[in-house]
């Protein structure tokens, strides 16, 4: 690799790390023919993540870190003394391809900062899919961001061109995107998810490809004073108002000369990852936030504990639940019960009468079900009522280490 190209690739990946929205899952199967190059099959699109929860199986990357604004969060803000770089389309393109046919990457993640313009980025964005997709017949995975403040012209072009399109929120409520990122407008940013919505919709029912991976969006978590509530109202809002595929959440990363507004430390990582449950709950198991929000303690999630068990610890009153006759919904709210297990129930049980081993086998462990669930052979009594239940079923790691 050229030595000028390989500095551009260290500085605007590593640029680019901060942004958590870069999952895969959801683009549809294809593959190429004898004249392309890549596939979205199950050997194009590998779901690979870092510990932290980051996704590593793209080519992750800014097309430049310069920046015409100035948000007090970001590392790449126009007033940030960092190391700057910017690729051109053709770089863009050879690299993907180049990595690609290595086996390096499954697919490109492809953002930028501003530059000139908000419509010229956007086109720039746009230059780089269009030439992959038409020009170097590549199939494989593509996810552009968007921005917001381009033209609705451009936009509806990325996504002709990508499978998954994506405008980061960035924080949970107006007055805090006005206090730290003033040249940005949460109605503006709602208006171009409308668009997105309005058009993958579209496209759906005309039987076309735009979008065809949805679109998702990034809220960074400690940044501002919002709450886990407030963080998960605006979620609700986005998935209802604008069907995004998922929203994700990324803990504050205090950076370089920063604003004194900000805070000086990352809040505890653990938080990100009650936020990604409580948000699990809102999208697959029938709760709202109004429920997860009575369960924790001042808007914030319990960091002892996930906000099923916390939310199933406020609610005794409502347990134990026969999973012989016990109605899916409640089901769902069971502890250490998921949703394929409880599937798998709800099949099981129309052609005999589940005991406790059953239950086992269907869902790999029930020692958290226990107090909260009857089977025929099984019946907590008023273990449910127990004090120290929490303590037993989810004992300080301290705790967890003596047991063993």
């Amino acid at each position: 690799m050229d030595e000028t190209v390989a500095r551009k690739l260290r500085v605007l990946a590593d640029a680019a790390k901060y942004d958590a929205s870069c999952a895969s899952s959801g683009a549809p199967k294809r593959s190429a023919d004898k004249t392309g190059i890549g596939s979205t099959n199950s050997i194009g699109i590998c779901h690979s993540y870092t510990p932290d929860g980051r996704c590593v199986s793209l080519l992750k990357v800014l097309l430049t870190n310069y920046c015409l604004f100035d948000c007090a969060y970001c590392i790449n803000r126009r007033s940030s003394n960092v190391e700057r770089a910017r690729f051109s389309v053709r770089e863009i393109v050879d690299l993907t391809l180049a990595f690609y046919k290595r086996n390096y990457i499954e697919g490109l993640f492809l953002s930028s900062g501003i530059i000139r313009s908000p419509d010229y980025t956007m086109e720039q964005l746009v230059l780089v899919a269009k030439t992959l997709r038409q020009d170097r017949g590549y199939r494989g995975y593509i996810h552009l961001k968007t921005i917001p403040e381009a033209s609705p012209w451009l936009i509806e072009q990325a996504g002709l061109w990508a499978d998954r399109l994506s405008v980061n929120l960035e924080l949970p409520t107006d007055a805090a995107l006005t206090a730290f990122a003033p040249e940005k407008r949460g109605s503006t940013i709602r208006a171009a998810m409308g668009q997105m919505s309005e058009r993958i919709a579209e496209a759906k029912e005309e039987r076309r490809s735009f979008s065809p991976a949805g679109q998702s969006t990034q809220l960074i978590v400690g940044a501002d004073s919002a709450s886990d509530e407030d963080v998960l109202r605006t979620s609700a809002g986005l998935y209802s108002s604008y069907g995004l595929r998922r929203v994700y959440y990324s803990a504050f990363s205090p950076i370089p000369d920063s604003t004194a507004k900000l805070p000086s430390q990352s809040p505890p990582l653990q938080r990100e990852n009650r936020l990604y449950q409580a948000d699990w709950l809102l999208r697959h198991y029938g709760f709202d936030v109004d429920e997860i929000a009575a369960s924790s303690d001042g808007g914030m999630l319990d960091l002892g504990i996930d906000p099923k068990l916390a939310w199933a610890l406020k609610n005794r009153h409502r347990f134990p639940v026969d999973v012989n006759a016990g109605e899916r919904e409640m089901l769902l709210r069971i502890p250490g019960i998921g949703k394929r297990a409880v599937d798998k129930i709800l099949a099981a049980r129309r052609h005999t009468s589940l005991r406790l081993e059953d239950v086992k086998r269907l869902s790999g462990s029930v020692r958290r079900a226990l107090p909260f669930m009857i089977a025929v052979d099984h019946h907590p009594g008023r273990s449910i009522d127990r004090v120290d239940l929490r303590a037993r079923i989810a004992p300080p790691p301290a705790e967890q280490m003596s047991l063993f």
